[in-house]
């Protein structure tokens, strides 16, 4: 295979592919399955499987296949890097807004606020928890990262809204009176973090949109390597 930066593993390439496949299926996926999106043999499949399975990326629960304890032993690695990298961005955005600024990541079906920040010298603002939980439909930060992934069946109203406009708005949803903005941080077509901020009121400040949207592409652009301008296209 010819990648711009020069030749790439196919075999690697399709065990990323398999990970992608198990990350977006609840309920996992047989070798059946896995083979005919690959399009490829099924005993190709069972080898990657298999070796997957050895580095407990991949488990088996009967017949099906799903991610393995051992990805979340790698993100967990992660989490150091995402939240130095973002920490200044959500400073500048929480002092631009008067704002609580987030960094939100997909735990499973749920949505987990991983850092926050608080403006200085705001005398109102709605402080959020880190380490809060709440299911991905609901909340901007949810619905944005969401809406950062391929479009679903089960996409709701929101999501499919906040994927055409690029960022998410709900009121309300995670505490009466407040209103959040989010937008995903997109580092391939699969989100699973977003950056946002949630203050007091009942309708969205449009002032608002295009500071977040800034943010999670300058965000999105740190994470990825990719030059600024090329990640803001993507929003």
């Amino acid at each position: 295979m010819a990648a711009p930066g020069g030749e790439t593993s196919q075999t690697l390439d399709r065990g990323l592919t398999v990970l992608k496949l198990l990350a977006r299926s609840e309920d996992g996926l047989t070798a059946a399955d896995i083979a005919e999106r690959l399009h490829t043999a099924r005993a190709i499949v069972y080898r990657l499987l298999r070796t997957l399975e050895a580095h407990d990326l991949v488990s088996r629960e009967g017949a099906r296949y799903v991610l393995g304890f051992g990805i979340a032993e790698l993100a967990g690695r992660l989490q150091p890097r995402l939240q130095t990298t973002i920490w200044p961005i959500l400073r500048k955005l929480s002092e631009q807004t008067g704002s609580t600024a987030l960094l939100s990541v997909a735990d499973g079906d749920h949505a987990l606020i991983l850092v926050t920040a608080e403006p200085l010298n705001s005398t109102f603002h709605l402080a959020m928890r880190e380490g809060a939980r709440h299911p991905l439909n609901v909340g901007a930060d949810g619905v944005a990262i969401l809406a950062g992934r391929p479009p679903s069946a089960g996409d709701t109203e929101d999501v499919r809204l906040a994927r055409e406009r690029g960022y998410a708005v709900t009121v309300g949803m995670i505490q009466p009176g407040a209103v959040g903005i989010a937008a995903p941080i997109q580092v391939s077509d699969w989100a699973t973090a977003s950056l946002g901020v949630v203050q007091l009121g009942v309708k969205a400040d449009d002032a608002l949109v295009p500071a977040v949207m800034d943010a999670a592409a300058e965000a999105s652009a740190r994470l990825s390597g990719a030059p600024r301008a090329e990640a803001a296209e993507r929003y």
